[in-house]
């Protein structure tokens, strides 16, 4: 591994149309490379917009196969522009057996591993019970020529326990293709604490296992297809933090390229003076297993 590297988050706003995401993807992509991004990170579902705000069965036909269409795509474009790409997509895994997936591209366009979304939530605008099968490969690092990348997704974003997770297995970087806004109806006090919140706790990843976390989010108003509620904005904000939750660059609510250089040696000194996984009491934590532990 390289002491630093340069990575790039790629956020868009979607459309219906398949072949236009796909278009504005890959033009952010080569951006990235021309600025001398070795890895690149793409939203979540960045093919389609966000089908979770109804239950629809016939969403399940965007579904695909790993490899399919998509991942002949962003494989083709790593091994070419030589970058390792993190891509989402809706997988089709067997008849009516479906993931929210991540797949990792090395620079020789070979997949070098997938994640598939383990934490799966069911809100009003964010029905994914309904499409997704809780993932089933566990918090596994997916090693690349650029390091290990402990790669989640959204809802997993909100989980200490799966940043840990992948640290411990000796991810260099955290990151998150995410889809996450706000109801256009809330007030400006409440889109604030929701957005901080967001921020603040993939910061806290950050800081708690030493690692430098990249987010890269959709932005966009995407409307509810029932007409039951006034959709959903999208806020954006994608950003790059350093090992101590420090930010090393940020989005606004536009599309966008951002573009960073990482200090991979940070992990090491900064675990030297905060050295929170010697402290770990391995020894009392038995009741993280446990749904709940308060008597009534």
């Amino acid at each position: 591994m390289s002491p630093s590297l340069t990575v790039a988050l790629v956020q868009q706003a979607c459309t219906a149309a398949r072949e236009e995401n796909l278009a504005t993807s890959i033009q952010g992509i080569m951006h990235a490379a021309e600025q001398g991004a070795k890895l690149v990170l793409l939203q979540e579902l960045h093919t389609s917009l966000y089908f979770c705000q109804t239950e629809d069965v016939t969403h399940f036909d965007l579904g695909e196969s790993i490899p399919g269409p998509s991942t002949e795509i962003f494989a083709t474009l790593a091994r070419e522009l030589k970058l390792v790409i993190v891509t989402s997509l809706f997988e089709r895994r067997a008849k009516g057996l479906y993931h929210n997936t991540a797949v990792v591209f090395e620079n020789d366009g070979q997949i070098a591993g997938v994640y598939r979304k383990m934490h799966i939530p069911d809100d009003p605008g964010f029905y994914e019970k309904f499409y997704f099968t809780p993932g089933d490969l566990g918090f596994t690092p997916i090693a690349t020529s650029v390091g290990k990348l402990g790669v989640l997704v959204c809802w997993d974003q909100w989980y200490p326990e799966a940043a840990r997770l992948m640290a411990l297995q000796g991810a260099d970087i955290l990151l998150y293709p995410t889809a996450i806004g706000w109801d256009p109806n809330d007030t400006d006090a409440e889109k604030n604490r929701q957005r901080e919140a967001w921020m603040t706790i993939q910061r806290s990843h950050a800081i708690a296992n030493g690692l430098p976390v990249l987010v890269s989010n959709r932005v966009g108003h995407e409307t509810d297809p029932s007409n039951i509620t006034s959709g959903i904005q999208f806020w954006g904000t994608s950003f790059v933090a350093g090992p101590q939750g420090e930010i090393l660059a940020h989005a606004e609510q536009d599309a966008s390229v951002l573009v960073a250089t990482l200090d991979l040696q940070r992990t090491e000194s900064v675990r030297r003076i905060w050295p929170f996984l010697r402290d770990r009491r391995i020894d009392a934590y038995d009741g993280i297993t446990q749904r709940y532990l308060a008597v009534r």
